[in-house]
C-alpha cells in the first residue's frame, strides 16, 4: 500500500504540473475555445476551488491502485505500457462519463472532446510514471 500511495502522490505532482502548464499554453494558443467557459455553468464562488486544484493527485492515487492491480497485463517498454494504460482508462472510465456529461449538460462537443483528451493525457503521463516507479 505504501508503494501505491507514494507512486500516486509522485504521479499526482508531475501530472499537476503538466496539466496546469498545458492548460496555460492552451488558453494562450486557443483562446476562442476557452471563451465558451464564460457561461454561468462554470462560475464558482471559490469555496470549492481546492477540489479542482487537487484533482490530479486524487486521480493519480486511484490510478496508482489500478496500476498495482493490473500492471502485469500491460506489456512493452515504459512508454508503451503508459500509453496502453491511459487508453484503457480513457475507454473504461472517461468515455462513459464524457458521454453522460454531453447528454445531460449544456456543453459543446468540442469541450467534452478536450476534457476527454485532457484525461487521456493525464492517464498516459501517470502510466509512464507508474511503469518507471513500480514496474
Amino acid at each position: 500500500m505504501k508503494k501505491v500511495l507514494l507512486c500516486g502522490i509522485a504521479a499526482g505532482a508531475v501530472v499537476s504540473v503538466l496539466c496546469y502548464g498545458g492548460l496555460y499554453l492552451c488558453i494562450r494558443w486557443f483562446p476562442a475555445l476557452f471563451e465558451s467557459y464564460m457561461n454561468p455553468l462554470f462560475h464558482s464562488d471559490g469555496s470549492r476551488d481546492v477540489f479542482f486544484y487537487t484533482h490530479a493527485v486524487i486521480i493519480c492515487l486511484a490510478l496508482s491502485w489500478f496500476w498495482q492491480r493490473f500492471k502485469t497485463m500491460f506489456k512493452g517498454n515504459l512508454f508503451i505500457r503508459g500509453i496502453e494504460f491511459g487508453v484503457v482508462y480513457a475507454i473504461v472510465a472517461l468515455l462513459p462519463v464524457m458521454w453522460m456529461i454531453y447528454s445531460a449538460m449544456d456543453v459543446t462537443f468540442i469541450m467534452v472532446l478536450t476534457w476527454f483528451l485532457y484525461g487521456l493525457l493525464q492517464a498516459v503521463a501517470a502510466g509512464i510514471i507508474f511503469a518507471k516507479l513500480n514496474p
